[in-house]
């Protein structure tokens, strides 16, 4: 397969999955949640990427007061927040991060500030100027809230920005803003995206002649 080249004026990209795998720190926390509730923690395991911990927690549970969700998603993010062991960045963030460093780019994430800096710092990775975290949205993903804040926020229309995504509800917001999507790792590879990468080697980060970015992405 030949190498596909995107255009943008901008990037919005997810974090857990996308830039920094956090897989080990979320099944711990999800598998013991699980087990409190009495669920299946394979079941969940299937539904958690993407979302905040209260949206997962009204999936899985759709009779249980929102409070209860939003109370037990608090403890949930201060349980991963002091959990680092095996944070790492995705194969080719930093260097990704390194390129895109002087273009327009925000961080689109359903963890809160704390969480974000936690995990970008455990992986050694630059936390952009521009985030949209979980407080600063009223609805998470697969709502397009997140995306279309960061898109304004950088000042850039939602037709001209690419999304980096991992999940599937991350990629179902994207689309709902209008965006177009690269999908990063084997979770997005089943999901459409316009491109695929298995991690962050595959890009190389161009600058046109009027400012746009080109993202050239090697056939996987």
């Amino acid at each position: 397969m030949p190498a596909t080249t995107l255009t943008a004026r901008a990037l919005l990209l997810d974090m857990d999955g996308t830039l920094v795998n956090s897989d080990a720190v979320v099944e711990r926390c999800w598998r013991r949640w699980a087990s409190r509730e009495g669920l299946d923690p394979e079941a969940v395991l299937k539904v958690v990427h993407g979302r905040q911990g209260y949206a997962t927690m009204a999936v899985l549970l759709p009779d249980r007061p929102m409070e209860q969700n939003h109370a037990d998603n608090r403890a949930m993010l201060a349980e991963e927040t002091a959990d680092t062991d095996g944070v790492v960045p995705v194969t080719g963030a930093r260097a990704f991060m390194d390129a895109i460093a002087t273009l327009p780019h925000a961080l689109v994430t359903s963890a809160d500030e704390a969480l974000a800096r936690t995990r970008m710092t455990a992986s050694g990775l630059r936390m952009p100027s521009v985030r949209v975290t979980a407080e600063r949205v009223g609805a998470s993903k697969p709502n397009p809230e997140g995306f279309l804040k960061g898109a304004a926020e950088l000042g850039f229309a939602p037709a001209d920005c690419i999304v980096f995504e991992d999940s599937e509800a991350g990629i179902a917001a994207g689309r709902a803003a209008g965006m177009r999507i690269v999908g990063v790792g084997t979770r997005a590879a089943a999901l459409s995206p316009d491109a695929h990468v298995e991690d962050l080697t595959r890009l190389r980060v161009e600058t046109a002649a009027d400012g746009s970015i080109r993202l050239r992405i090697e056939a996987n």
